[in-house]
């Protein structure tokens, strides 16, 4: 579990917003756009390639050949999603699928040591125990032999880590930001306390992506169980693992995670940044069909666009891994009516949580959820981290953005859509595998919990709109 002070870094804006609205007796709170479901969608998707966009007919017979076994029309929700977010879709990428923290920093760290150019890194948590020091000491070594290294951090996902711990790497040559500084003396422009970059990105050489969930920190050491043949009862209990999903990424979608971290470092006035061949010309090197989501607490979520668009246009299942579940009410209205309509609607959220104020604020949805037909089941053992989402079997989001109004109004947050069916079988497995360690929680049981549960959801639900 986070220590206090670990905590502290989610709740610190709440803290600070709510003594303000106390004081001064008005918040302007933003609200979620209206997702329109009856807008007409477009023939085909833009799809866009390494060497430019795809002409209407290239384009359909693409996505006649990748989406010919899919269970629904993915071209259509395609289209549709285009339509919510404006953001085109990238062919030609190459998807891995990396499941935990150990895993997921194996493979970054590799990565990390290939590196001839650049690598440039963008972190909520950047810890200064085991796993962030020898992140930083490969960082330093990297940048020793010449390769460009820059580093974003948040600040308040920043404050258990010591000030010694970064000044070390900027010792080293390497450029590293505090992104929106809690002191409003170290702002860099606007101070927006409220709004954190939640992101978590690795690219390297321009060339290798990794995004997903996961920060840069030894609370991930400890594996859940997933896909292990132990069960639940079998293992220690203070020894809680983190269940958590990251992707590593290459081709073509490269180019606009690179994008993202430039121009984020841009808006924070980072500097200059050395030269570095950010933008190799990348050819494709696989067939998955991505899009890139990057939102920004200055425009509408694309992220919570195309989620919405993805449930309303369901047809076979929704599939949904959410570590901190706070939905609106156009979400929970949007699920309801799905599974009135006969989609397999399942969420698995979390049993073990490191932020209880969160768990009971989402758990103040569970009754109207399961009453219209929605299943929901509670991961037992690990931490729930994931933030993914796979829908039809074909659509899947991996990504920073839980399902919560932080995520989507607050943050700066980084989601890749995969509209694949192969992919989505590996998504599908991977939700299955959730399955085995959850436990179901059904209306009748529901309605029999504590009183003393529901006055905490009661009160948690006060707040929703700052956690």
């Amino acid at each position: 579990m986070r220590s206090p002070s670990r905590s502290a870094r989610r709740f610190l804006p709440f803290a600070w917003l709510l003594a303000c609205a106390i004081g001064i007796g008005l918040v302007a709170c933003k609200t979620l756009p209206d997702v329109d479901p009856d807008v007409p969608a477009k023939a085909t998707p833009t799809i866009a390639t390494a060497k430019g966009t795809l002409p209407q007919q290239q384009a359909s017979a693409l996505a006649a050949k990748r989406w010919a076994n899919a269970s629904s029309d993915l071209k259509t929700l395609a289209a549709l999603e285009e339509q919510a977010t404006g953001v085109p879709l990238i062919a030609g990428n190459r998807v891995t699928l990396l499941f935990d923290g150990p895993a997921t920093m194996r493979e970054m760290m590799a990565a990390a040591r290939a590196a001839t150019s650049s690598i440039n890194l963008e972190t909520y948590i950047f810890d200064a125990d085991e796993i962030g020091n020898q992140f930083a000491d490969l960082l330093i070594e990297k940048q020793r032999q010449g390769v460009a290294v820059n580093v974003m951090v948040d600040a308040v996902g920043a404050l258990a880590t010591p000030a010694a711990f970064f000044d070390r790497m900027r010792g080293a040559g390497i450029r590293l930001i505090i992104f929106n500084p809690v002191n409003p003396a170290k702002a860099r422009g606007k101070w927006e306390l409220n709004n954190r970059n939640h992101r978590k990105l690795m690219v390297v050489d321009g060339r290798v992506a990794f995004t997903g969930g996961i920060n840069i920190s030894s609370t991930y050491a400890n594996s859940s169980l997933f896909r292990s043949r132990k069960k639940p009862d079998q293992v220690d209990s203070d020894k809680v693992g983190w269940r958590d999903t990251h992707v590593k990424i290459e081709g073509p979608a490269v180019a606009p995670l690179q994008w993202s971290f430039l121009d984020l470092w841009v808006k924070q006035d980072g500097g200059e940044l050395p030269q570095a061949n950010y933008f190799p010309t990348l050819s494709p090197v696989g067939d998955k069909i991505i899009r890139v989501l990057a939102s920004d607490p200055d425009h509408e979520s694309d992220i919570y666009k195309a989620l919405v668009v993805a449930i309303t246009e369901a047809k076979t299942s929704i599939h949904i891994t959410s570590a901190y579940f706070v939905p609106d009410q156009q979400i929970v209205d949007a699920l309801i009516a799905a599974a009135k309509r006969g989609v397999d609607v399942r969420l698995v959220l979390p049993g073990v949580s490191d932020h209880g104020l969160i768990r009971y604020a989402g758990q103040g949805f569970y009754d109207q959820l399961l009453s219209g037909g929605v299943r929901i089941f509670e991961l037992q053992i690990a931490v729930l981290h994931a933030k993914t989402a796979v829908i039809d079997g074909g659509w899947s989001t991996i990504g920073s953005a839980n399902i919560d109004r932080r995520s989507f109004i607050h943050n700066y947050e980084l989601n890749v859509v995969v509209v694949d069916p192969a992919f989505g079988a590996a998504m599908e497995s991977a939700f299955n595998e959730d399955l085995r360690d959850s436990k179901e929680v059904t209306l009748e049981r529901w309605r029999h919990r504590p009183w003393s549960d529901r006055i905490k959801e009661w009160m948690a639900r006060l707040g929703e709109y700052w956690i």
